[in-house]
Formats: C-alpha cells, structure tokens, sequence
C-alpha cells in the first residue's frame, strides 16, 4: 500500500535527518506527527480508500447488471431480525447480514436462519469494540479470526467480506484481511438508523441518489426506534425495497455481485 510504504520511509528518513541534524528534530517531530494525523484521519473516514481495497460500490460487472446490495449489521437481534427476515421474504430480496460473533454464538439458530432463508452472513468483528480502530494487529487478529471462526462454524460458510466496527479502521487492517481473504466492505448510503427514529428521514437518506452499484446499510442490532415505538429499520424497509425494485434495480448479496 503506497500511504503506508510513504510512512515507513518517512520514518526512516526523519530517524537519519536527525542523526545529521539533531538541532532539526522538531521539525522532524512536527513531520512525523503530520503523517499520523493524517492516517487516523484516513481511518475516521470508511469511505475511504487509502489504508486498502474497499468496497464503496459493487465492482463494474454487477453495476452493469443493474444491481444493488442490501446490507444489514450489528445482529442477529432476536426481536428485530427474525421480522426484517420476513419482510425480505415478502419481496424475494437477498441481503448480506454483517454479524457479531458473540451475538451469533447467544442466538446461533437465527444465525443459520438467516442463511437458511438465501442470504450471506460476513464479518462484522466477534465483540464490535468501540476502540477497534486503535487496536494493533494482533488485536485486531484475534477479532477477526474468532468471528470467522463463529461465523463459519454455526453457518458452514466462511466470511468472504469484513465490515469493521463503526467503518472505523486503522493501517493495521488491511494486512489482517489479505492474510484471513477478506474484502473490506463499507458502503455508497447509510441511513444512520442507529440514531434516527424517523422513517421517513431514513428512506430520504438511503434512497438519495440511488444507482446501480449501491451498497445500503441498515441496521437490525441496535436500531433506533420511532415515536410509536417500533425499530425504525420495520418501517422504513418495505418502502425501500419497494423503490428500488420499482426502478429496475435487482438486489444481490456482496457474494453474488463477485461473479
């Protein structure tokens, strides 16, 4: 990866400057202190490209096939998947569950539900820390490689795609995800329905703009609720999908757009 080769001679050369210069080093200091703001930047940004390969859109080929990916994270919730599961079965849409590994290992059997009814279950860490993008790579590791673990032993398939917690990374992950196969996934629209209880605000959201190649998130953990009381992602899915159907789209998971 080009940003991380650039760091690593940075370093170096800020290390040699100094040994010739010492009376330099706070310029140094000042440089290198740039380059590692500039990197958690980077990692505050999931959209972003340049800490490794990921997936905003659907690749070209899928685009041309006027597809669209649903996708759905922080679950498997007892109350609120086994409901998004039947609606989806209403409109025969296929959409990737980015799970937790530890809410798979509490429910395991809404797990294999879930993929039992055609859908794709991914990577969304085994414990969803909070402090994930300041984890180092053996941290990061252990999270991933106990989610794939989980994942694919309740399942029976392995997670080919990794959503980190939040869309928060740091330059440690992408090296993690080349060594376990995983494509990092973020996404083209989000409706922020973990803090928005408004149903309509969150179609406006995630409709807005809406083209071949998009990757919507929603969520079925920790989803807000409406002033009614009901998980935003209840209401506002069958509009959804009904929209984006209406224009021609076709739904796939992320798996499915891969070929």
């Amino acid at each position: 990866m080009l940003l991380i080769r650039a760091t690593i001679i940075l370093h170096l050369l800020a290390a040699i400057f100094v040994m010739l210069e010492p009376a330099q080093w706070r310029w140094m200091l000042g440089a290198v202190f740039a380059n590692h703001a500039l990197l958690a930047m980077l990692g505050l940004w999931p959209r972003s490209h340049w800490l490794g390969a990921n997936w905003t859109r659907l690749p070209t080929a899928a685009i041309a096939r006027n597809e669209v990916a649903l996708t759905i994270d922080d679950g498997p919730d007892p109350v609120v998947t086994p409901q998004v599961l039947d609606i989806l079965d209403r409109y025969a849409i296929r959409a990737t569950f980015f799970c937790i590994g530890e809410k798979v290992e509490r429910y395991p059997d809404l797990c294999r539900e879930i993929v039992r009814r055609g859908h794709a279950v991914e990577n969304h860490s085994q414990h969803h820390l909070h402090h994930f993008s300041l984890m180092g790579p053996s941290a990061i590791t252990r999270e991933l490689q106990a989610a794939q673990d989980t994942l694919t032993s309740i399942t029976g398939q392995r997670p080919l795609f990794f959503r980190a917690p939040a869309g928060l990374r740091n330059p440690f992950l992408d090296p993690v995800l080349t060594r376990f196969g995983l494509q990092l996934a973020s996404w083209s629209a989000r409706g922020f329905d973990t803090r928005i209880g408004d149903a309509e605000r969150v179609k406006s959201k995630l409709l807005h703009d809406l083209r071949a190649g998009a990757i919507l998130l929603m969520h079925d953990g920790n989803a807000a609720c409406t002033p009614d009381g009901i998980p935003v992602i209840l209401e506002a899915l069958p509009d959804i999908l009904a929209t984006v159907k209406a224009a021609r789209l076709h739904f796939v998971t992320l798996r499915q757009a891969l070929s």
